[in-house]
């Protein structure tokens, strides 16, 4: 793995999820870091944003939609990407604030390639 490579985040409370997630990216050359809960990745913040954040939009506590208010209420803007198994939440899209919304299951291609759209946009649009 190329060492300056970006780090994403991968934020989901199925552990499943965040291992195939993390294991897929990690086979693209992606530094991943995964958290089980917004909070666990909020705590982490001190140590500096990612490059992307995927996050699962139906979560306990805090889903990813309140998750994404909460950054951007702290001032950090980090391209975002919703994941859900929800297929009805598609038409609440225009809520997500800029992020992009892929329904679960996730073809590999189509996630990659909303990846490298979000990590190639300048933070200024995002």
């Amino acid at each position: 793995m190329v060492e300056s490579s970006p780090w994403i985040a991968v934020v989901d409370d199925d552990p499943a999820v965040l291992k195939a997630l993390s294991r897929l990216l990690r086979s693209h050359g992606y530094k991943v870091h995964a958290y089980e809960s917004g909070q666990e990745f909020l705590a982490s913040l001190p140590d500096g944003p990612p490059k992307c954040l995927i996050v699962d939009l139906q979560m306990p506590a805090m889903n990813g939609q309140e998750l994404q208010e909460h950054l951007i209420r702290k001032g950090f803007i980090i391209p975002t990407i919703m994941i859900t198994a929800h297929h009805d939440a598609a038409p609440h899209q225009d809520n997500l604030r800029s992020a992009a919304l892929l329904l679960k299951p996730l073809q590999d291609s189509t996630l990659l390639a909303a990846i490298d759209r979000a990590i190639n946009v300048p933070r200024e649009e995002c």
